[in-house]
């Protein structure tokens, strides 16, 4: 048997359940035209500004390569790469990543 407190308490959940639903849809209607407007005007024009700094960046700066020194604790290679000849990761860069020996173009 249920108490008039359980039974009051019931529906009141259930009238708020009810009505939480209906405005929960009610105002989603609207939302996809908001976040779409956000994606189009301040997503992609703050994604392209990105690019665009990042590319200007890159463009006015010229790193040189720090000199190689062959420290024992770098480079380690206990294991061989699966794939090439076995000292270069996997995104090697010989212009950026020196190998156990040394640069490759030296």
């Amino acid at each position: 048997m249920t108490t008039i407190l359980q039974r009051a308490a019931i529906n009141y959940l259930r009238s708020s359940a009810r009505s939480s639903s209906h405005a929960a849809s009610a105002g989603s209607h609207g939302d996809w035209k908001l976040w779409k407007n956000l994606s189009l005007f301040v997503a992609m024009p703050a994604v392209g500004l990105g690019m665009l700094n990042a590319y200007l960046a890159h463009a006015e700066e010229h790193h040189e390569r720090p000199e190689f020194v062959p420290y024992e604790y770098l480079r380690v290679r206990t294991k061989r790469f699966p794939w090439g000849d076995g000292q270069k990761s996997l995104f090697h860069n010989p212009h950026v990543n020196a190998l156990p020996s040394g640069y490759e173009d030296h």
